[in-house]
């Protein structure tokens, strides 16, 4: 391929007659790319034949470097064909029109006038599709919502009513999470949550996939330690607060905890607000708890100095001297602590081609490696398909690598991003091989399992991994066995092949009346490369508005708004951009509710701004400054003294 700095750059037409010759040629090209599509053109549902027209004609457009002619028409005070893709041809014979006036030259014999009523068809019809598929908009908004539910959804219902009224439009499931009996609760509490508020939300759920992730680690040792906050200089300034509970019936606390105690619930019983407990911890340094607030639920102790809790520690309630067998007790089972493989540059990993737990490097007392560190993978089928040499990423492209060796069992990685502190690898976490062709169908054997269900229950169910066309037919001939209902399919493209593939895709998808596309951004990046990804994504709305297509604008989304309560100033700015698509997703977080708001708070403000990619004009209020209609009150130095 050539270097960009070394393309050359079209020769630009140098008349207004020229520049009328290579646009017929241009038209001439996209009416002969539709004439050859005509047999795949013949199995497009009827309402979407508009739309797969319009994509051959936009490909066809594409397929030439348009910008000499962009700048010869924009010199002339045309349309430059920026915004035509959803009515291509419509737009290039607008242009005609004007060029053939310009030239004092007659429409062309066979080439009759497009009425004006066209022009703006192909915005009417996405418009149409978006409805259909993910739900009238909202007056104050065009862009819908969707929000992917964490598990507690399953047994919280007030949360996915108060997520409908801060704006949620649709609801996702990941069926990669959770069962059958955990999405039926989800969905039940939607309808609720709708005949409570009047609202209405479309169900989305999200098949799972091929997706390659990380086998389980061996678990680290059952330890939770509490410590107080403290200044600057050291001192306490809160104790830590920890919630002891009832070992039989635990009970979740209340509010943040430093730590939560599993103890007998005849012990806990007797404790009484401000008794104290004496342990000795996990490193048999003396400490005591101070019982602040009884519940019915559980108590709460402080204590101003750090506490490390393991299971069986014994708590001894004061009661005087002579304490009692009754006033001691020990602590039930704690959780043990998330394990993670601790990486750097240029050590090894073992990906071994099952799920046995993996476990940390292990070294000699000069750190020299005696093993290095193992772990597994949930797709062990899609190792058969990388080679020597190819690159591999971790944990959504946090942790780079290369593949040294490839054997029937493991398979040998040279850890290769540099980052200034060592990298934690846990379990679960997804690994992507973008230059390895993985040659699986997106619909595997847990997916076909959960199918009934989606067909049952959901309005939109995703394909995860779609990367050829027979993956779409695999899911649309599933459910049509499945019966006469029948949810609309939505791409997620999150690979490089499906990236490659997505015209087909969408010419697959558009058998039936309604589909989608989701930008499933992160493993897109890692796939692609980050650098890639506002080229790649920008690519993809272009398709997807020429084919009449909705796309939903995915994957963190306000991220760190949802899981640490504060957004960044580029999440800000990247859910305004997000206007260019249909609908916008947010992941689960516990925050969730503020990232709502502030979502739809964005979109409303946005929706007067821009619609895709035409900036509309609103009246500006900076204009409306008094000082811009006067001279400015400029002193002798020239410096503008207008008051801000």
């Amino acid at each position: 391929m050539t270097p960009r700095s070394q393309e050359k750059s079209p020769v630009a037409p140098q008349t207004p007659g020229a520049l009328l010759e290579a646009l017929r040629t241009l038209r001439g090209d996209m009416l002969a790319s539709a004439a050859r599509a005509q047999a795949r053109l013949a199995a497009i549902h009827a309402d979407r034949c508009a739309g797969a027209l319009n994509l051959m004609h936009y490909l066809a457009l594409r397929r030439h470097d348009l910008r000499p002619i962009q700048t010869h028409l924009a010199s002339l005070g045309l349309s430059s064909l920026g915004r035509a893709e959803s009515n291509v041809l419509a737009n290039v014979d607008a242009v005609l029109r004007v060029l053939h006036r310009l030239e004092q030259c007659a429409w062309q014999a066979g080439d009759p006038e497009e009425p004006v009523a066209r022009f703006d068809a192909g915005r009417r019809h996405l418009a149409a599709h978006a409805d259909a598929l993910l739900g009238p908009p909202r007056t104050e908004r065009t862009v819908r919502i969707m929000v992917t539910l964490p598990s507690e959804a399953a047994e919280d219902g007030q949360l996915i009513r108060a997520l409908l009224e801060q704006g949620m439009d649709c609801m996702r499931i990941n069926c990669a999470h959770d069962n059958a009996a955990a999405w039926a609760r989800m969905i039940a509490h939607l309808r609720e949550a709708e005949r409570q508020t009047g609202r209405s939300c479309r169900i989305f759920m999200d098949l799972a996939g091929p997706k390659l992730r990380t086998g389980p680690l061996e678990p680290g040792p059952a330890v939770v330690r509490a410590r107080p906050a403290r200044d600057a200089f050291g001192r306490v300034i809160a104790p830590a607060r920890i919630w002891l509970c009832a070992a039989e019936a635990p009970a979740v606390p209340p509010a943040p905890a430093a730590a939560s105690l599993p103890v007998p619930a005849d012990w806990l019983h007797r404790l009484r607000a401000g008794d104290r407990v004496h342990l000795d911890d996990a490193r048999a340094a003396h400490r005591t708890l101070t019982i602040a607030d009884v519940t019915d639920r559980g108590c709460w102790a402080e204590t101003s100095r750090t506490i490390y809790f393991v299971p069986g520690l014994v708590l001894q309630r004061e009661a005087g001297a002579d304490a009692e067998d009754e006033d001691r007790c020990r602590i039930g089972e704690l959780p043990p602590i998330e394990a993670a493989l601790v990486l750097c540059k240029g050590d090894m990993l073992i990906i071994t081609r099952d799920e046995r737990p993996g476990r940390p490097a292990r070294h000699d007392g000069n750190r020299r490696c005696l093993a290095p560190a193992t772990i597994g993978c949930t797709l062990p089928e899609a190792f058969d398909h990388v080679r020597p040499g190819e690159p591999i990423w971790f944990d959504d492209g946090r942790i780079g690598g290369t593949i040294e060796h490839v054997d029937a069992d493991r398979v040998v990685v040279r850890i290769t991003q540099e980052h200034a502190r060592p990298l934690k690898l846990r379990a679960d976490k997804g690994i992507n091989l973008p230059e390895s062709r993985i040659d699986l169908p997106a619909l595997t054997g847990q997916d076909r399992e959960n199918l009934p269900f989606v067909a049952r229950h959901a309005d939109i169910v995703g394909l995860s991994f779609a990367n050829h066309p027979d993956d779409v037919t695999a899911l649309q001939q599933q459910l049509a066995a499945l019966g006469a209902r029948r949810p609309a399919i939505v791409l997620k493209i999150e690979t490089r092949r499906g990236f490659e593939h997505l015209p087909d895709l969408l010419l697959a998808a558009m058998r039936a009346p309604q589909c989608g596309v989701m930008i499933a951004r992160g493993d897109l990046a890692v796939e692609c490369g980050f650098e890639r990804l506002a080229e790649v994504q920008e690519e993809i709305l272009w398709l997807c508005e020429a084919a009449h297509v909705p796309v939903i604008w995915a994957t963190q989304v306000l991220e760190t708004l949802a899981k640490e309560g504060r957004p960044s100033r580029a999440e800000i700015s990247d859910a305004a951009m997000s206007l260019r698509a249909e609908c916008v997703m947010l992941n689960k977080g516990p925050y969730i509710l503020r990232a709502v708001r502030t979502l739809d708070d964005i979109l409303q403000r946005m929706h007067a701004h821009q619609a895709k990619k035409r900036s509309l004009l609103r009246a500006l209020r900076l204009a409306n400054r008094p000082s811009i209609d006067h001279d400015r009150d400029a002193s002798p130095d020239g410096r503008d003294r207008t008051p801000a």
